[in-house]
């Protein structure tokens, strides 16, 4: 495994660190002494970092013109001193790919993959002529394996995989490392942030899956269990894991973190696809939906 040269001042910029991951992962580097530069979106947000003590940084992934001052902002508080950047920052659009508009899909790409994207391009200059610089990519299990009713957003997240691995290829000769961070069930306030976007581009009281949205995506808060919740961990566990990302010399190129991603991974080295679809579709959509509607079927 290839060693990087170490960051030489521990300067990063963490993506969407208004809660969950972002926020454990902002205060977890903090106090493992590194300068961190938080972002956020909304003004609340943004003063509940600078009450913790950060110099937050506002950002909107989806509008060019907030990624290029919000990239200025950092340089000109960093000095020029960035060592590292974790791009967490996202949303999940939810539905079923044919209830969803293509704005709503637009939406999503744009925010997850092409804003991310662009963010982290324009540290590649520095990153090189320093001649060392670690980027994280916060991707997700869904990068890796497909649930029905997130396909928009699985596919944000396969696009993410994707391009890391590219990056790290291109990157590596410059001293650059490249890894991807790929959580399971994370206990965080993302849920919420799906059902918002749920009224947003997504027709579902027309929908053949209304039964569905409704069960899905009325509550901000599920009252049931799903097998998956036993593997659920705190957005610390994943912190854990970025910090060694951005610490290690033999950084790893992937880094499952809960027991869920972990399954996932050895589902797609060795179940055939169409078992994994089954098991996939039986645990969110409901068995008898699935058995009416087996993937690959069609109406004669």
């Amino acid at each position: 495994m290839k060693r990087y040269p170490l960051v030489n001042d521990k300067v990063v910029v963490v993506t969407g660190a208004s809660s969950g991951i972002g926020r454990a992962t902002a205060r977890h580097l903090k106090s493992r002494g590194w300068r961190v530069f938080p972002t956020a979106r909304s003004r609340a947000d943004l003063d509940l970092l600078r009450g913790e003590g950060f110099q937050p940084v506002e950002l909107d992934l989806a509008d060019p013109d907030s990624v290029e001052h919000a990239v200025d902002e950092v340089l000109e508080l960093s000095q020029g001193l960035l060592g590292a950047v974790v791009n967490n920052a996202g949303y999940g659009q939810p539905g079923a790919l044919e209830d969803l508009s293509r704005s709503a899909v637009r939406k999503q790409l744009e925010t997850n993959v092409l804003g991310t994207l662009d963010f982290t391009s324009r540290f590649i200059p520095l990153f090189r002529r320093q001649e060392h610089g670690r980027i994280v990519l916060v991707t997700s299990v869904l990068g890796r394996i497909v649930i029905p009713f997130m396909g928009a957003y699985c596919a944000s997240k396969y696009a993410l995989e994707a391009m890391g691995d590219a990056l790290r290829m291109e990157l590596g000769g410059g001293g650059i490392s490249v890894s991807l961070v790929e959580p399971g069930p994370i206990t965080t306030r993302f849920r919420r942030r799906v059902i918002s976007e749920a009224t947003r581009g997504l027709e579902m009281k027309r929908s053949v899956f209304a039964a569905q949205y409704a069960r899905e995506l009325s509550e901000e808060e599920r009252t049931y269990k799903r097998p998956t919740d036993i593997f659920r961990r705190p957005p610390e566990a994943v912190a854990r894991k970025i910090a060694h990302a951005l610490e290690a010399r033999r950084p790893r190129a992937r880094y499952p973190v809960t027991g869920a991603a972990w399954l996932a991974e050895a589902a797609i080295r060795l179940l055939p696809g169409r078992l994994r679809d089954a098991i996939m579709a039986s645990k969110v959509i409901g068995r008898e939906v699935f058995l009416a509607n087996p993937p690959g079927s069609a109406e004669a």
